[in-house]
């Protein structure tokens, strides 16, 4: 009986407590009603069955269009998932007639369907391929295929619909899995988006959607203003706590200084509330317009150990095509003695210089053949290059012009240490001392200062590019084909030992692996990455603390250049991009550094 009271309050408890699943009523508020005197604008019905990026699909979309809507003035855009949802026109109508958003044209879009052959088949549904999976096919889908059908299209008095390219006059929203691929949208897109309406956003482990909240509190921020909403009767299953994720996201965009809002209720999985909350939602996204969104400022103390406010990237290189068919890469970015950048155009067959004065000029001979470049010691420039059989390591003087072959019989990505010893590493490596070399794959090569060659690893998979810790202590090399760095500990004699699978990098869901590139580390020994979703930086205990996309997509190569070492240069396709940061790159051709112990 002594037990009686406490089961006595854990019943009370229980009964006082929301129930899962309990349904909350919320009556519309009078912006979702109709009312006499407020223009109202059409609701056009369309079916879409000629997609590329979603092959075989088809689907039904409406288009509402706004009584006060010109066509000499291309409408602002509000694109939706799963159809008409939320009362839209009628809300849009109401606030578009009170000036509290602008002339929006809303495009509800139903998930596609592959339709079957047979009577006796289902459709193949492609809802959760489209809206839960990460990476940029869905926004893709919509600014190539769906708003371009728009724009074929004509209201019913046969007003021609012409709709704004610019983001600051785009917002996406939906409830769900809808939501989720609303933000997806906006966060691979942020210059097509920059307004997100979330209603019951599925951000759970469906297809990856659970890794957002760490994404964001990693990325640097985006222009980009949120309002959510969800219940605490949200969905609990398998592959989540909807309840539990949304208020996590809303942690994660305040700590990564986004400008958005919330509104949580006692609602279950479904558009209830957020029917109720979608005036109030329109009016937060669309408050100040024109005014362009910005991106805030982040509490990620890495990113602001390194970044300098108001610094972002410049294009410093376009390139040129010899032929308009063919793609232009940049390979072998590295910097010299002095911080003047170099680089190798694979289109043009011509090794560049970005001097101090950051005017980009031919750099003496072409160089054909160039896999990497790297600074030396004493100032020369050193190439690892192919021409045919002959493969080699040479330094070259001032002008471009040939001085000393350093290395005959392999080449690939290399780094020089302060003693002019070197490592080689590439997937194709070739043996040394055969009449007709063969190819010798997963290995990486040491040169001594004399120029004598070993062997020093094997058992890699697709070695990429290999760079030294800031006190040459420890070697980085980046594998292609997975989502780690290994590091290994350099040995007297150059050999390597205790191989690690160290430092873990993010993929993108567009990818099996990191796709990681060149690195580069600074003063402090954090470790810059060049990746498949921009430059990744880890601290020394190998954890991704931020990630700084770069605006031409994928990175292939880092390097630290300038006087002061001070300015991050980053490769993507055909571009050079540049940055100045507020850290220092240490150059493996200089001194050893030691720096200061990571925290654990």
């Amino acid at each position: 009986m002594k037990h009686l009271p406490t089961l006595a309050a854990a019943l009370a408890f229980l009964l006082a407590a929301p129930v899962r699943g309990a349904e909350t009523d919320y009556p519309l508020t009078e912006d979702s009603k109709p009312h006499d005197g407020v223009p109202k604008g059409e609701v056009l019905k369309f079916t879409f069955a000629e997609s590329k990026i979603f092959p075989g699909t088809t689907r039904e979309y409406w288009v509402y269009v706004p009584k006060q809507y010109d066509p000499a003035k291309p409408a602002c855009v509000f694109v939706c998932q799963d159809g008409v949802q939320y009362n839209a026109p009628v809300v849009f109508d109401n606030l578009i007639a009170k000036g509290e958003m602008p002339v929006t044209v809303g495009v509800f879009i139903m998930h596609g369907k592959v339709p079957p052959l047979t009577d006796g088949a289902l459709p193949r549904f492609n809802r959760s391929l489209e809206y839960d999976g990460l990476g940029p096919d869905y926004a893709r889908f919509v600014l190539e295929e769906i708003l371009p059908d728009v724009e074929k299209k004509t209201a019913g008095d046969g007003r021609k619909i012409v709709l704004s390219k610019s983001g600051n006059d785009r917002a996406i929203g939906g409830a769900s899995s809808g939501a989720i691929c609303a933000f997806t949208a906006a966060w691979e897109r942020p210059d097509a988006f920059t307004r997100v309406f979330s209603n019951v956003g599925t951000y759970v482990g469906l297809r990856g959607g659970n890794q957002y909240p760490a994404l964001i509190r990693k990325t640097e921020p985006k222009p980009l203003r949120v309002f959510l909403q969800d219940g605490e009767n949200d969905l609990n299953i398998y592959a989540g706590d909807w309840w539990m994720v949304n208020q996590e996201m809303e942690r994660a965009l305040a700590f990564a200084g986004y400008e958005h809002a919330h509104v949580w209720g006692e609602g279950a999985h479904n558009s209830k509330h957020a029917t109720v909350v979608f005036p109030d939602g329109m009016r937060f996204l669309w408050k100040g317009w024109p005014e362009p969104v910005k991106a805030g400022e982040s509490k990620n103390k890495m990113m602001g150990e390194i970044l300098k406010t108001g610094e972002g990237w410049e294009v410093v290189w376009e390139g040129a095509e010899k032929d308009p068919r063919s793609k232009s890469y940049i390979t072998g970015l590295c910097a010299n003695l002095r911080g003047e950048i170099f680089f190798y155009s694979t289109n043009l067959e011509q090794t560049h210089r970005v001097g101090l004065d950051k005017k980009v000029t031919e750099y003496g001979a072409p160089l054909r053949g160039s896999l990497a470049l790297a600074g030396g010691p004493d100032g020369r420039l050193l190439a690892s290059w192919t021409n045919g059989d002959d493969r080699k390591v040479s330094a070259y003087d001032e002008k471009g012009g040939l001085s000393t072959p350093l290395a005959e019989g392999i080449n690939g990505n290399f780094v020089v240490r302060h003693d002019g010893a070197m490592y080689v590493v590439w997937e194709g490596s070739f043996a040394i001392g055969a009449k007709t070399p063969a190819r010798v794959y997963e290995r990486c090569w040491f040169v001594s200062p004399s120029g004598e060659i070993k062997a020093v690893n094997g058992g890699l998979s697709y070695p990429r590019h290999v760079t030294l810790s800031p006190d040459q202590s420890l070697l980085y090399l980046t594998e292609a084909r997975s989502h780690w760095v290994y590091s290994y500990q350099i040995q007297p004699d150059g050999s390597l030992a205790h191989k690690q699978r160290y430092y873990w990098l993010h993929v993108p869901d567009t990818a099996e692996d990191a796709g990681a590139g060149g690195m580069k580390v600074d003063r402090d020994g954090r470790l810059y990455v060049a990746t498949r979703m921009g430059v990744q930086v880890c601290d020394q205990a190998g954890r991704v603390n931020c990630i700084l996309p770069v605006p031409g997509g994928e990175v292939s190569d880092v390097a630290f250049g300038g006087a002061e070492f001070d300015t991050l240069f980053a490769t993507c396709g055909g571009k050079l991009y540049k940055r100045k940061l507020r850290v220092q790159g240490a150059n493996a051709f200089a001194p050893p550094i030691k720096p200061k112990p990571p925290g654990l």
